[in-house]
């Protein structure tokens, strides 16, 4: 397809958040998930329960998905806590902005899951222009969360995603 991967997960951490952004297109999955894999690293996902249904549905989970009922508060982010505390090896990816959608700020529960877990944040971008997927070194969080999100935020190009982006 003619993407290039620019840095590569890191292989000697066992446990970390992938948070990918920004998240605008369909085309954002397929390629991430492209990219996963040329990196020989097994990094999970959650996503809304309905893409987990249907005729599709198996697909996704084949590929490392968890379904999330969002339309309830069920304390997500401590019940992935666990699955951190309980596992060797455990990445999971998932978009901060927890929709294609334009949002104007940021889910925090990737961030949470991070710090209850002790965990870094690995980020990951698509640049649509350029064909690249880039991938920071990891991050481990600090006391300020918004020293943190500055942080993240400065990583992220919402120009370089498929349809335009914000945040």
């Amino acid at each position: 397809m003619g993407w290039k991967l620019v840095n590569d997960f890191p292989k000697d951490i066992q446990k970390y958040v992938v948070i990918a952004a920004p998240h605008t297109s369909w085309q954002d999955f397929p390629i991430g998930i492209l990219a996963r894999n040329t990196s020989g690293i097994k990094i999970n996902f959650i996503g809304k329960a309905s893409l987990f249904k249907g005729p599709f549905g198996f697909i996704f989970k084949r590929l490392g998905g968890t379904p999330v009922d969002r339309s309830t508060s069920n304390n997500l982010v401590d019940a992935i806590i666990q699955i951190f505390d309980k596992k060797e090896q455990f990445r999971l990816a998932l978009s901060p902005e927890g929709t294609r959608k334009k949002v104007d700020k940021w889910k925090t529960g990737f961030y949470y899951i991070a710090k209850g877990a002790k965990v870094p944040i690995v980020m990951a971008t698509l640049d649509f222009g350029k064909k690249q997927v880039k991938i920071s070194e990891p991050y481990y969080t600090t006391e300020n969360k918004e020293k943190d999100f500055e942080y993240f935020h400065s990583f992220f190009n919402p120009k370089m995603a498929k349809k335009s982006a914000q945040f």
